[in-house]
């Protein structure tokens, strides 16, 4: 009776981390898809992302899992879970799937197979990649590498904004504008008021309603809206073998201007090189190749008008940068004041 109740006052993402009920949850969902296994030995349960408070949560889960084959031959897979008990992450699940049937899984690209969605998790389990991802390669300081995966990932790119846009395409709708994406201007406001004392608002609504602006011109004369990526950094890109590189993390796929991802991703491949590896001369030159990669894998031409969107998108993302490191737990709000400067100074706002 006491575990009864115990039970039913616990998150229920608890269960997740406890072996037993993963194994027989897999035994159920998973095992079934690799019908050269006879059953689960045992999973190593190792959380990624572990937001979790009394009744809600967000996690990111890894189980590495252990499959028999009839012999007896243990072999291990890498299986991932992305949950939210209050956002969507059936669309995670929905946007691998249709990646799959358009066949962007390649000879050069690699994928994680969607493997099934849970209601009562509200999370999508998905089989994981094997390797690195960039920015590791950046903090170990061996260049060629970053160069050759750099070049991988603006192809990579380039090859998923070729993809058709349909409307079965978006699947975050909300993700696809900066006036909506969560968490939203008016929380982040919010938070950054309650935190610093109203200190940073005339500074942040000054360069959302920039923003804001900017992208909602550019969407009134769009002849076309492209399937975007929408968190696209160094951490999403992983060196899968020789010549391949995987993509992850879907939760923001969704239809919006492709500039996005550009700007996102050389914002992203800056910072992170400056502040892991201490090279800003190299920075300059990563963002240069990731940029003239992409515009030849594409068939593109830098204009006046890609530069500014490129340029819209790369100062939005150092700005969620810099509230990331203003509202995080273990906040270093030098950090966020150091890019909000940045940005003030690129826009002259």
């Amino acid at each position: 009776m006491e575990k009864i109740l115990a039970e039913s006052f616990m998150n229920k993402i608890k269960k997740l981390f406890d072996e037993q009920y993963v194994k027989d949850l897999f035994r159920r969902k998973i095992l079934p898809h690799y019908p050269a296994f006879k059953d689960i030995s045992r999973v190593e349960i190792k959380p990624y992302k572990e937001l979790i408070w009394e009744t809600t949560y967000h996690v990111v889960i890894g189980f590495n899992t252990y499959f028999i084959k009839e012999n007896g031959e243990e072999n291990k897979i890498p299986i991932f879970c992305s949950a939210h008990s209050d956002e969507p992450r059936e669309n995670v699940y929905l946007a691998l799937k249709y990646l799959w049937r358009r066949h962007f899984e390649t000879p050069t690209i690699d994928l994680p197979d969607p493997l099934f969605y849970s209601e009562y998790f509200n999370g999508t389990f998905y089989r994981g990649l094997r390797g690195e991802n960039l920015l590791h390669y950046i903090k170990e300081k061996d260049f060629a590498t970053v160069e050759e995966i750099v070049v991988a990932a603006a192809e990579l790119y380039a090859a998923l904004h070729a993809l058709p846009a349909t409307t079965e395409a978006n699947f975050n709708p909300i993700n696809s504008r900066i006036r909506t994406v969560i968490p939203g201007t008016a929380m982040i406001f919010k938070e950054m008021d309650e935190r610093y004392q109203g200190r940073y608002n005339e500074t942040l609504e000054k360069l959302y309603n920039f923003f804001i602006t900017s992208e909602e011109k550019f969407f009134a004369t769009a002849p076309r809206l492209y399937l975007i990526h929408g968190d696209a950094h160094p951490e999403n890109i992983i060196k899968t073998g020789t010549g391949r590189i995987g993509l992850i993390d879907f939760t923001d796929l969704c239809l919006s201007d492709f500039a996005r991802d550009l700007g996102g991703f050389l914002q992203q491949l800056a910072y992170k090189t400056i502040i892991k590896a201490g090279e800003k001369g190299y920075a300059d030159r990563m963002q240069k190749l990731f940029l003239d990669s992409y515009l030849a894998a594409a068939g593109l031409k830098m204009t006046p008008d890609l530069k500014a969107r490129i340029n819209l998108y790369y100062n939005w993302t150092a700005v969620r940068t810099a509230t990331y490191w203003f509202l995080r737990h273990d906040a270093k709000p030098e950090r966020g004041e150091s890019l909000l400067n940045e940005v003030r100074n690129n826009l002259k706002l």
